[in-house]
């Protein structure tokens, strides 16, 4: 996995005059008809249950509605969009060379030393090897997750995880899986100084960032539920969409290097397509096609990637468009299409000024 990121290298050209969010985000003053969006996001019927509704165009503030009790100043649960902001996070670190993708995760968290062929590469595809079942409310009763987060394993969710038996080889298969992304979590403790961890996800990201809304759960053991548990703003977690549209450059500085976005962006290649499901990268989503199949977003770019969390939480980067698109929401049901949003949103830029 080495020589992966060495031949991910990304040409980042400066510019330096662009937009960015300083302390808050400007406003771009385009009218823009957003009925038919607004419409599907927040549906008079209540089919739809949207939060928050956030579109932004290189850097600049297009739309934006909140449903109460949700506002602009509300951290609001991000589910499993954590994931991804974890990997940013561990992009920051790998850019600091704390890891390399190839490390075993033993070296950093002991417990793992039951399976000393896993590596930090394979958590991030979600391809440990590990036993896992990822059901939720609707299966509880065999679910590795709802154990991990609320029973058994809730005051050290990295140990439950590194307990469990291991099914196949790591590496050769994707298993969507809470457990690999809080095993990276805990093993970030063991890449940093006695001490560190604590204000880690700050220093190096947050702040930098500007973001001031983060909170982040902890379990028992100390460690970041870096599966499910981060409370951002709207606003906020936009503030990462755009770090990694601009291929984790903040201002001036590389914060996060462009071949781990790359990473990020490059399909598992042993990940098995699933129709209209979003395929795994490097802790984030693509809207790559199968060989043969269509993408699984078809009326949004090749390049969209996203994170997404449960009950529709979404945060949506179309680098070509320089669009973040972020939702956050309450769907108790099957109802919302990511490509159906992301459809209008396109739809509606493609008729601005018309």
């Amino acid at each position: 996995m080495k020589a992966l990121l060495a031949t991910l290298s990304l040409a980042v050209a400066p510019a330096w005059a662009e937009d960015w969010p300083a302390p808050d985000w400007q406003t771009d003053p385009t009218p823009i008809d957003w009925q038919a969006v607004d419409a599907y996001a927040f549906p008079p019927d209540g089919s739809l249950r949207t939060d928050a509704l956030l579109i932004i165009r290189d850097g600049r503030i297009l739309h934006e509605r909140y449903a109460a009790p949700t506002t602009a100043s509300t951290a609001h649960l991000t589910w499993s969009v954590s994931k991804s902001v974890l990997a940013t996070l561990l992009g920051v670190a790998q850019g600091e060379g704390r890891f390399q993708l190839q490390d075993p995760v033993a070296r950093f968290y002991p417990p793992m030393q039951a399976h000393p062929q896993v590596r930090l590469g394979d958590l991030l595809h979600w391809a440990s090897g590990l036993a896992w079942q990822e059901d939720y409310e609707y299966a509880p009763l065999h679910s590795s997750v709802v154990a991990m987060l609320y029973t058994r394993g809730r005051e050290d969710m990295a140990a439950y995880t590194a307990a469990r038996p291991a099914a196949q080889l790591p590496g050769q298969r994707f298993l969507y899986s809470s457990g690999d992304s809080n095993l990276l979590a805990a093993a970030l403790r063991g890449m940093l100084d006695a001490g560190e961890y604590a204000d880690y996800p700050w220093q190096a990201l947050f702040t930098p960032l500007g973001i001031n809304s983060a909170v982040w759960e902890r379990d028992g053991a100390g460690s970041y539920v870096g599966s499910s548990y981060l409370y951002l703003t709207a606003r906020d977690l936009a503030r990462i969409g755009l770090l990694m549209q601009r291929d984790g450059r903040w201002r001036e500085r590389q914060l996060v290097p462009a071949t781990w976005v790359a990473f990020n962006r490059m399909p598992f290649a042993l990940a098995e397509a699933v129709p209209g499901e979003a395929n795994p990268g490097g802790h984030w989503w693509l809207n790559t096609a199968s060989p043969g199949g269509a993408r699984p977003w078809p009326h949004a770019p090749a390049d969209t990637y996203a994170a997404l969390g449960h009950w529709g939480q979404a945060l949506y980067v179309l680098p070509t468009q320089k669009l973040v698109i972020v939702r956050y929401a309450d769907d108790r049901g099957d109802s919302y299409q990511h490509d159906q949003l992301l459809e209008r949103v396109l739809a509606a830029l493609a008729g601005e000024g018309a």
